[in-house]
């Protein structure tokens, strides 16, 4: 079926809870993503974080053949070869010591709300609830199940199902007298995106960062890092904490773990995992021999030589080349992020942009209305850059010359 017989069909089929681009995608190459019309894409979207390596990168590829003609799933009642390993590989990079495997990001922020209560009570057991609230962050935003939506800032989430989980408590963005202020005896945990995705590419300050480590550390609560869009090589580090020389208690990911299939990780502390015994928490799909043979191969190259440099160099260039971008267009008001985790903050609504961009052959989205969001492959290249900073100039400027006529009528 073409575009305008699957648009169709999805009117009447599908729920219709995403505001999709109007592209059918067949097929993906490298940086670039075609649609059944044959057009090209230059993909700095990456499927929303998810696509590091690309699409049909020749090493995943020869792993998908393979697994998939020998274990696609067991039950996690049983062993297979790939879970421990990546679970181990895991716990290593982050500086940890055990992992949970889940399918989303949003099930492994629920796990490490149940490990912060779990372990909060294990600690004060003729106390049940004494350690019950959980800290999270304005602006943030954690996923769409209801413990983690409870600790998801945005409004516009939270109100069409309220009531969500109790004892979730918001701190004033690196506000650290306020983070202060709010930790009392009852916090089992901090929840903190390093940096924010969702919430435009909002870097939380170290200061802050350092303040939330010393207080769970004082009052035994628990440090949880939301690494899901913002780690496993994005920043150019395994994880945007060891920036600023963290040491969490938890740790979660997902993304671009299993290079496309759904694949998340809780990784803790020997300390904190102790809280989950047999039967406390668990996961069906979680975990799978596919999913962490594929985890393994996007480590494997993560790892190699030049390569989380290379996301260092190009990101440095792209922000660079936004900056120059920004000097002669004022529309620009702010440039931001590190590594390929990139954003610019409009003046003004960013969803013509994108639309123009799309038309222009470049994929890109908005979040919080004014910012444009970069999330490309990690595999982007300097010219790739050039690319989209030559079409996005004289959309912008466009702009920005429509902006000036409005004042001056």
């Amino acid at each position: 079926m073409n575009f305008d017989q699957i648009a169709e069909v999805e009117k009447r089929a599908l729920i219709p809870t995403y505001d999709r681009l109007p592209i059918l995608a067949v097929r993906g190459e490298g940086c670039y993503l075609y649609d059944d019309r044959g057009k090209k894409y230059l993909d700095f979207l990456g499927g929303l974080a998810v696509n590091a390596l690309g699409y049909a990168h020749p090493e995943i590829l020869a792993v998908l053949r393979d697994e998939s003609e020998s274990l696609l799933h067991v039950s996690n009642l049983l062993y297979h070869p790939y879970q421990a390993p990546l679970a181990e590989k895991l716990a290593r990079l982050a500086g940890l010591d055990r992992v949970f495997f889940a399918n989303t990001g949003t099930e492994a922020i629920e796990g490490a709300i149940k490990l912060a209560r779990a372990y909060a009570r294990q600690r004060h057991p003729a106390e049940p609830c004494a350690q019950v609230e959980i800290l999270a962050v304005e602006n943030s935003f954690h996923g769409r199940t209801l413990g983690a939506l409870a600790a998801t800032w945005p409004e516009k989430y939270r109100k069409p199902f309220e009531p969500l989980l109790p004892g979730v408590k918001f701190v004033r963005l690196n506000d650290a007298a306020h983070l202060r202020q709010s930790f009392t005896p009852r916090v089992a945990a901090v929840l903190v995106e390093v940096i924010q995705g969702e919430g435009g590419v909002v870097e939380l300050q170290e200061n802050f960062l350092k303040l939330a480590e010393e207080l769970c550390r004082a009052h035994d609560a628990l440090l949880v890092c939301d690494e899901i869009q913002c780690g496993l090589g994005r920043t150019g580090r395994w994880f945007a904490f060891q920036k600023h020389g963290l040491k969490p208690d938890v740790v979660v990911v997902a993304k671009p773990l299993a290079a496309g299939l759904p694949l998340a990780a809780l990784i803790a502390r020997e300390e904190a995992s102790a809280a989950f015994s047999p039967g406390m928490h668990g996961s069906t799909f979680g975990g799978g021999p596919l999913q962490c043979r594929l985890a393994l191969k996007v480590l494997e190259i993560l790892a190699r030589p030049g390569f989380l440099e290379h996301v260092c160099e190009v990101g440095a260039y792209f922000r660079a080349q936004l900056e120059k971008l920004r000097d002669g267009l004022p529309l620009i008001r702010e440039v931001r992020g590190e590594g390929l985790m990139v954003a610019a903050e409009l003046a003004v609504p960013g969803k013509s942009v994108v639309r123009q961009a799309l038309e222009a052959g470049f994929l890109m989205n908005c979040t919080q209305e004014t910012v444009l969001r970069f999330l490309p492959p990690l595999i982007i290249e300097r010219r790739h850059v050039d690319d989209l900073i030559a079409a996005l100039r004289p959309i912008l400027a466009s702009l920005s010359l429509g902006e000036r006529k409005e004042v001056t009528a």
